[in-house]
C-alpha cells in the first residue's frame, strides 16, 4: 500500500508557517502500514492542485491533501475536486446543520452566505464530518486511487483523521504493520560505528532494513520491518538488537528515540538523585532541559546563569583569585562553578559550563570554541576541556551534549 501527502498553502512555501500536518500524517499512515512515496507542498492555485493530483493518480493507493478548504476565495480544493472527478457541488444537510449551529449558537451571529458554502461538497464524495470546525473533509476515488481532502487547521485535521478517516481506511485496505525500533548511540561517529557493526549488519535478515541517522553527538540506528504479524516483527527486531556487538552496546543510551536529556533524567529518577547547574556559555539551556519535564521538582534542585565574569564571583561565589590566575574559561573555574552550585542547591550532582562560544572572545584568552564542563558530586570534582570549533550555535549544542554525557557517566559511578 502506497500513499502520498500534499499540503496546500502559500504560507508554507514562503516559510511563514511550518508544515506540521505532513509530519503528523506521515507518522499516522506509516503506523497503518502505508509506504509514504512522496510529500509535496504546493501553492494556492487550481493549476498546482490539479497537477499534483494528476501526478499521484494510479501511482499510489491513497493521497491525503490538507488545506484549501474554507470560506475564503483562495480555498479552491472543492472546486478542483469537482473538475477532477467530473462532479458538482451539493449542499450536505448534516454539514449545514452543524455549521449553522456552530455559527449561531457558539459565535452568536447570523450565518452568512460564505459560511453556508462550507456545507457544499462534491455529490460523489464520502463526507468526513468535522466536529471541531466548519470545513468537512471528503474522500473520492478515481481509478485505483483514493483522494482525501482535509482542512489545514491542525487540530481539525487530526480530529477528522482519528474519528472519520481511520475506520474508512480499515474497511478498504488490508492493513499491514510497519514496525520501527530506534537505538541511540553516543560517543561513536557514524563511520566508526558502521565499521564496528559491519559483520552484524551483514547478518541482518533480508526483511529488516537498517538506517543510520547521525546528528550532533549521537547516531540513531533505526531497524524497520513490515508484515501482518506485529508481535512476530517486534520479536525479530528485538533479537537483532540483542545481537549488537558489546563494544557498541556500551554506548547505547536510549531506545525508541528518547532524547539524551530524557535518558539522563530517567536515570536520575531511577537512582533517586538530584541535580543542579551553573551555566555560562550554555545560557540556561541545561536548566530548561531539566525543568521542562513533568515532575522536575523531584530531581532538579535549580540552576544559575552566571554569564558575566562578575556574576560568577558575586552571585555564584567563584573566587576572584581563581579567575585572575587561571582565566574565566578554565578547568579551575569550571570546577568551582560546579562545587558552588552543588553546595548552594544541596544537590547530589552539579554540572557547570564555561567557555568561549564565539564568534569573538570574551573575558578569556582561550581560543574561540574552547569549553570546560565541570562535574561535582560526593565522588569528587573534575572538569573536562573540549575544543568545539564554530559556529556559535554548534559550540553551545555540543557543550550541552558533552555535559549530559558527563552527568550520565557520573550517575553510573559506584
Amino acid at each position: 500500500m502506497k500513499a502520498s501527502i500534499i499540503t496546500i498553502g502559500d504560507e508554507i512555501l514562503i516559510g511563514q508557517i511550518i508544515d506540521t500536518n505532513s509530519n503528523y500524517l506521515a507518522n499516522y499512515l506509516d503506523k497503518l502500514g502505508f509506504e509514504i512515496v512522496e510529500m509535496l507542498s504546493i501553492s494556492d492555485s487550481e493549476e498546482a492542485i490539479k497537477e499534483a493530483m494528476n501526478r499521484q493518480l494510479n501511482r499510489v493507493d491513497v493521497v491525503v491533501i490538507t488545506g484549501g478548504l474554507g470560506p475564503t476565495k483562495d480555498d479552491l480544493t472543492k472546486q478542483v475536486f469537482c473538475d477532477f472527478f467530473d462532479d458538482v457541488l451539493v449542499e450536505n444537510e448534516t454539514v449545514f446543520a452543524h455549521v449553522k449551529a456552530l455559527i449561531e449558537d457558539y459565535f452568536k451571529r447570523p450565518i452568512s452566505e460564505l459560511n453556508r458554502k462550507q456545507a457544499l461538497v462534491p455529490s460523489k464524495a464520502t463526507v468526513l464530518f468535522n466536529a471541531l470546525g466548519t470545513a468537512p473533509g471528503m474522500m473520492l476515488k478515481r481509478d485505483q486511487t483514493y483522494f482525501i481532502s482535509l482542512p489545514g487547521v491542525p487540530f481539525e485535521m487530526k480530529g477528522i483523521v482519528e474519528k472519520e478517516l481511520t475506520p474508512l481506511l480499515k474497511e478498504r485496505f488490508t492493513l499491514r504493520f510497519n514496525v520501527h525500533k530506534t537505538i541511540v548511540v553516543y560517543g561513536i561517529g557514524e563511520s566508526l560505528l558502521a565499521e564496528y557493526l559491519s559483520e552484524w549488519e551483514d547478518n541482518l535478515p533480508a526483511t529488516v532494513q537498517l538506517a543510520y541517522l547521525p546528528s550532533r553527538g549521537r547516531v540513531r540506528l533505526r531497524l524497520s520491518s513490515t508484515g501482518t504479524d506485529k508481535l512476530a516483527i517486534e520479536q525479530l527486531l528485538n533479537e537483532q538488537i540483542e545481537a549488537i556487538p558489546s563494544l557498541v552496546k556500551e554506548n547505547i543510551r536510549a531506545y525508541d528515540d528518547l532524547s539524551r536529556s530524557d535518558v539522563v533524567i530517567e536515570k536520575l529518577k531511577a537512582e533517586g538523585l538530584t541535580i543542579a547547574c551553573a551555566e555560562s556559555c550554555t545560557g540556561g539551556r541545561l536548566a530548561v532541559l531539566f525543568s521542562e519535564k513533568e515532575g522536575a521538582s523531584a530531581f532538579f534542585k535549580g540552576g544559575m546563569v552566571t554569564y558575566a565574569t562578575t556574576s560568577k564571583i558575586d552571585v555564584l561565589g567563584v573566587k576572584k583569585e581563581t579567575i585572575e590566575t587561571h582565566s574565566v574559561v578554565s578547568e579551575q573555574v569550571a570546577c568551582e562553578m560546579a562545587e558552588q552550585a552543588r553546595q548552594k542547591f544541596q544537590s547530589d550532582i552539579a554540572v557547570a559550563t564555561t567557555g568561549n562560544a564565539g564568534p569573538s572572545k570574551g573575558d578569556s584568552a582561550a581560543a574561540v570554541g574552547t569549553v570546560y564542563v565541570g562535574i561535582a558530586s560526593e565522588k569528587g570534582t573534575y572538569a573536562v576541556k573540549y575544543e568545539l570549533g564554530q559556529p556559535r550555535e554548534q559550540v553551545i549544542e555540543r557543550t550541552i551534549s558533552r555535559a549530559l554525557e558527563l552527568v550520565y557517566k557520573e550517575i553510573l559511578k559506584k
